[in-house]
């Protein structure tokens, strides 16, 4: 009895060992680093809700469309978007083109980038209906102001956030919207978008002629589409307001600068063609990250000291202030200190 005794108690202690260190990990999933306050790296496990796939139909060429219910979903404005996670952990970020009042269901659209890393490959081929995904958000960094008139520009799959903002305009708002896409088989919801405009819609079989163009004195201009087009029409109005699916190019040279990792004693070296994210993940492999592109967040990590040259499409100012997206963000000196 007494050795029966002695199993019964040394299996128990080591059950509740397991457990402690499984609530510590979730605590600071670094550990045996110092958690923080507010866990900057290694975030909780996600209280994004789990939405259903009520279909998935193809609405043009290479371009399928989600329907995802739910109950008492957040409301949400024209030029939102929402991250997707995917079933294979990549998160993903589309606009969303549904109804704002519907709280039932949010809808988006997704383009097959055949040249892309994965993500909408997995839409297209891995994800079926009646199969359930975590949707975070919605959030809005795209949103539609009020104006006295607008040029809205479109292309290909960029119509999406668009769309919501032609359904909202009011009846007498001066609009016009110049959409191209390759050809009309390949551009997503033109029926809809001729019947909203009729003779405020160009459509463009092909690269646009940006100078039939104009807009107004107080007049606001929106653009989303392939970098190209966006850049163009930046040329043409400066004050356009864009929405990017891919992170925007660096505007000057990488250089090669130095990271300190504060909690864990280590200085690291960046080079020059090197993200910190992957610099970070040799000394630090159980790191987070998703996109690698500075639109889902995932990487976001507390910056001690240092200048920082933000690239991510995500961040708010304040958030910026002390923190980074570190897959695309790097230094504008020759060292940071991170809080890790």
């Amino acid at each position: 009895m007494p050795k029966l005794r002695t199993v019964v108690l040394v299996a128990g202690a080591a059950l509740l060992t397991r457990q402690a260190l499984r609530r510590r990990i979730r605590v600071s999933p670094l550990w045996p680093m110092p958690a923080l306050e507010e866990p900057v790296s290694g975030r909780p496990r996600s209280r994004a809700p789990r939405l259903l796939v009520a279909s998935h139909e193809t609405v043009a060429e290479g371009v399928v469309q989600l329907r995802l219910e739910g109950h008492a979903l957040p409301r949400w404005e024209p030029g939102a978007h929402v991250d997707l996670v995917l079933p294979s952990g990549l998160v993903r970020q589309y606009s969303l083109c549904g109804d704002p009042e519907d709280t039932s269901s949010y809808t988006v659209a997704i383009r097959l980038a055949e040249a892309g890393r994965g993500g909408s490959r997995e839409v297209h081929e891995q994800i079926t209906e009646g199969m359930e995904l975590e949707v975070r958000g919605p959030r809005n960094r795209f949103p539609l102001t009020e104006a006295e008139s607008y040029v809205f520009v479109a292309g290909g799959i960029g119509i999406t956030p668009l769309l919501p903002m032609l359904r909202a305009l009011p009846e007498h708002a001066e609009w016009r919207l110049l959409y191209a896409g390759r050809d009309r088989a390949s551009m997503p919801f033109l029926e809809e978008v001729e019947k909203l405009g009729g003779g405020r819609v160009t459509v463009v079989e092909g690269r646009p002629d940006l100078g039939v163009l104009e807009a107004g004195e107080g007049a606001a201009v929106y653009c989303c589409g392939p970098e190209g087009l966006m850049a163009a029409v930046a040329d043409r109005f400066p004050e356009v307001r864009l929405e990017r699916f891919a992170p925007r190019a660096p505007s000057g040279g990488d250089g090669e600068f130095e990271v300190e990792l504060r909690r864990s004693g280590r200085t690291l070296t960046v080079p020059a063609d090197t993200s910190v994210l992957a610099a970070v993940r040799r000394e630090l492999p159980g790191v987070a990250y998703s996109c690698e592109q500075g639109f889902c967040g995932t990487c976001q990590q507390r910056v001690l000291d240092g200048e920082i040259d933000h690239r991510d499409e995500l961040l708010t100012d304040e958030e910026r202030g002390d923190s980074m997206l570190i897959c695309v963000s790097r230094a504008r000196g020759d060292r940071l200190v991170l809080d890790m």
